[in-house]
């Protein structure tokens, strides 16, 4: 097999093969460390000898390794009359314990960036240092956030297939798919940075996770990072600075992903129960189906806008939701709308700067695209801010 392959194969294997060493008594740190050091073997051998069933194979190493690395270990003695029988090679259990690592790593005992990295390691198979690559913090840091992690939820069982205890919550309540999916959506938002494209691997857990559960939220979130990935190659121009969605270029959007994300969005709210990433992938899809920006329905994505208000209650909605007013009521009432909202929020000066500009207030819009610049969390954010101040401003001298 080739290395590309090996890697691929080994990344989809990771997951499932970690869940069977957990249900077989190992906890969960000493049960990764047993599965990256199979890894490590596999990577070592299976190009001259590629097994003919490579989880089996996995299995069977995870399994010695974690053996060999108990019985070494004098203070784990009383533990040995467990682990004293391995168990014979062959088939493995069909069982799928991927969805139980998912909510094993969203456990809420951890922090989002703890259960970002423990997710990308131990259901995304990716090795410390790629992981470290992709947040820009070096690897001892990045080691040192897995462990701690790793020790955090190493003590929380795993429930036996179709139990549903209290360390992993019922599978048919909201709530608690809901803090699989943040997780994912943040890994989705970190975008592509080092070696390993998070966007991509969000949306291959997160498929994963749809193969896995049936939820319309799950098949929501899978559909809004479809939808904002077809936009992707659109996002920036050839220089890194930021294209705004109205000035993209829609002929290179990706079709195929927003065609797939309709098809999922449109199963999910067929089910009706609405969630929030059903919402805001409803909002993605009528940007995705105008042709152009005038062509955008935004009356209908002030109505999904008030959907998302009344499920989040969250700032940041009303704050998207004010652009939205401004686009399909006229800048006066999106101002109207904003004046409701508290000025801190991050880009409401921004927001401010552009309605103002609708409006004909020229002076005013230089003003705050100026100071939503100096504000700005991105160097791209910032540059583009200042170059709207600097052409409004050309615009009154001249």
């Amino acid at each position: 097999m080739t290395s590309t392959l090996n890697e691929a194969l080994l990344r989809s294997l990771t997951p499932s093969v970690l869940g069977i060493l957990v249900r077989r008594g190992a906890d969960f740190a000493a049960a990764e460390d047993a599965v990256q050091d199979a890894l490590v073997e596999a990577v070592r051998v299976w190009s001259a000898e590629p097994p003919r069933d490579p989880k089996g194979w996995l299995v069977t190493v995870a399994w010695r390794r974690f053996l060999d690395a108990t019985r070494a270990d004098t203070a784990r003695r009383r533990r040995e009359e467990l682990l004293d029988e391995e168990p014979a090679p062959g088939p493995v259990p069909a069982a799928d314990d991927t969805l139980q690592l998912y909510f094993l790593c969203a456990h809420p005992s951890l922090t989002p960036s703890s259960a970002v990295a423990l997710t990308l390691r131990a259901v995304g198979g990716l090795t410390t240092r790629q992981i470290a690559r992709a947040y820009l913090v070096p690897e001892a840091t990045m080691a040192q956030r897995i462990s701690r992690a790793k020790r955090t939820v190493s003590g929380v069982g795993v429930s036996p297939a179709g139990a549903k205890s209290t360390a992993w919550g019922r599978f048919d309540q909201p709530g608690d798919v809901a803090t699989v999916l943040r997780v994912l959506y943040l890994v989705f938002n970190e975008g592509y940075s080092g070696d390993v494209d998070l966007a991509a691997e969000a949306i291959r857990l997160t498929r994963q996770l749809a193969a896995a559960i049936d939820h319309p939220e799950v098949s929501g979130l899978l559909a809004l990072m479809l939808l904002h990935h077809a936009r992707r190659a659109t996002r920036t121009g050839p220089d890194g600075s930021l294209v705004p969605l109205a000035e993209q270029d829609r002929g290179r959007w990706d079709t195929a992903s927003i065609a797939e994300g309709v098809a999922i969005l449109q199963a999910a709210l067929a089910r009706d129960r609405l969630g929030q990433f059903q919402a805001e992938a409803a909002i993605a899809a009528l940007h995705a189906d105008a042709r152009t920006a005038e062509e955008t329905d935004w009356v209908q994505i002030v109505e999904w806008y008030d959907e998302l208000v009344r499920l989040t209650d969250s700032p940041v909605v009303r704050l998207n939701r004010a652009v939205a007013v401004g686009e399909a009521d006229g800048p006066r009432a999106g101002l109207a709308a904003l004046a409701e909202l508290d000025d801190s929020l991050p880009r409401h000066t921004a927001v401010a700067a552009y309605l103002h500009e609708r409006e004909g207030d020229l002076a005013t819009a230089a003003r705050l695209y100026a100071d939503a610049a100096r504000a700005a969390p991105s160097l791209a954010e910032r540059d583009y801010l200042m170059r709207q101040a600097a052409r409004l401003n050309a615009r009154l001298r001249g």
